[in-house]
């Protein structure tokens, strides 16, 4: 109503204006046909200005701002002044879209945004490979339809979001997942997922080793008590007696080894490092093979060959005679009575050509199964739980063999053939070799 009151009252005042000059310059109807044609004349440009304007405003732009005057000029600058400001603030809005998208495309985290009704609106990389999802052709469906496991439908559905869900990728049985969904927005959602198998393994592992030491420890402290028991209640003769106090030694010696084999991986594992030194592998090679026919007492063909003279490590002596040894008796235990065992050391090459040791413990056994061979060096694993207590092993050995060769930058490999035997190696560098303890 006001703009057309404004209209009229131009119009007015052109045609007042038109009637005054008419009257000054006289009476003819020439100068008034004169001064209306003047007026039209205005009227007319102030109707093509109006038509430019609204021309502008069905192409909103700050491209195709049009050339007008007057009161249309003045009008169209302040709409230039407001695009200008809004066309800024919808650009910084899309610059901080594409901050937050590239930030979220490079967290380690899954991230899915949802609308109101739980709709994928975006999500990253990550969560792609976490949920099995495909930005390009799952936007706009509901994520539950996606991720169907039930504890996430009832998870998302729920509202309840205070905790993480623990669940198994939808893409891979094999990965543990940590979910949880945030609230943010007008009712909008936010999907996070982590990664959590190797806290869950080691979780696990942890467990395990708990329940395998309380296990472990059990047992010979049971028949520390029941002998003693046997002391306390029951008359002996001295052949009894005898028999019974060594197999509590031997229960006590189990016990120390394994509480001392416990010490060690500790140690091995708070990565406080030993002193360094030169440790002649060849003198240390050759004197675990002396030691092995103490320990086989006979029972084995114990074969010291291909020992390379004046083969050098740098690390330190105690843990490094600690890993072969370890080899060196796990092969006397496990190799039948009649068995050969084979030591080796040799120098060669790892795979950037840099100078390595090799020391090879192969045995004649009975060999392991494929399946068994990436998780020896667990602690506590056991092929055979039976034959290992009877052969006095505390579980422990491969664990530490494993912690001392990846402090000295070397390289533990395995390998058996089932009912031919096995072959350990531990590949060292050479002395003079770039690899600081």
């Amino acid at each position: 109503m006001l703009t057309l009151l404004f209209q009229l009252s131009i119009h007015a005042a052109l045609l007042l204006l038109a009637a005054v000059v008419g009257s000054a310059v006289g009476d003819g109807p020439g100068s008034w046909l004169g001064l209306l044609f003047m007026a039209l004349l205005l009227k007319g440009l102030d109707l093509v200005n109006r038509h430019k304007f609204h021309l502008w405003l069905d192409d909103f732009t700050l491209e195709n701002v049009p050339l007008l005057a007057g009161v249309w000029d003045d009008m169209a600058a302040k709409l230039f002044r407001v695009l200008k400001l809004q066309q800024k603030q919808q650009q910084a809005l899309s610059n901080a879209l594409i901050s937050f998208r590239t930030a979220a495309q490079a967290l380690p985290d899954g991230v899915v945004t949802l609308d109101a009704a739980g709709h994928i609106i975006w999500c990253n990389s990550t969560a792609q490979k976490h949920l099995g999802l495909r930005l390009t052709s799952d936007i706009g469906f509901p994520l539950i339809n996606i991720v169907r496991d039930p504890q996430f439908v009832h998870y998302l559905s729920g509202n309840a979001w205070e905790q993480t869900l623990v669940i198994h990728s939808p893409r891979s049985n094999g990965k543990i997942l940590s979910v949880q969904a945030v609230g943010y927005g007008d009712q909008q959602v936010l999907v996070l997922s982590r990664d959590i198998t190797k806290i869950e393994r080691l979780e696990a592992m942890r467990r395990d080793f708990i329940a395998n030491v309380s296990h472990e420890l059990k047992t010979p402290l049971t028949v520390l008590s029941g002998f003693l028991e046997t002391f306390r209640d029951m008359p002996l003769s001295p052949e009894q007696r005898t028999q019974y106090l060594e197999m509590m030694a031997n229960q006590a010696v189990r016990m120390q080894n394994l509480v001392e084999d416990l010490l060690t991986l500790s140690a091995l594992e708070s990565g406080t490092q030993a002193e360094s030194e030169t440790v002649n592998l060849s003198e240390l090679a050759l004197h675990l093979a002396n030691e092995a026919q103490q320990i086989s007492g006979g029972q084995h063909r114990i074969v010291a060959e291909q020992i390379e003279h004046n083969l050098l490590a740098q690390g330190s002596e105690q843990e490094i005679r600690s890993a072969f040894s370890n080899l060196v008796t796990n092969a006397v235990r496990y190799t039948p009575q009649g068995g050969t065992i084979r030591l080796t050391l040799q120098q060669g090459e790892d795979d950037l050509g840099q100078p390595i040791s090799s020391f090879t413990v192969t045995d004649s056994g009975i060999g392991i199964q494929p399946e068994h061979i990436p998780r020896l060096t667990e602690r506590f694993y056991r092929v055979d739980r039976s034959r290992s207590r009877e052969s006095g092993g505390t579980g422990l050995g491969l664990a530490i063999v494993k912690h001392i060769t990846s402090r000295h930058h070397g390289e533990l490999k395995i390998r058996s053939t089932p009912g031919t035997g096995s072959t350990f190696e531990i590949q060292l560098p050479l002395a003079g070799v770039d690899h600081p303890i």
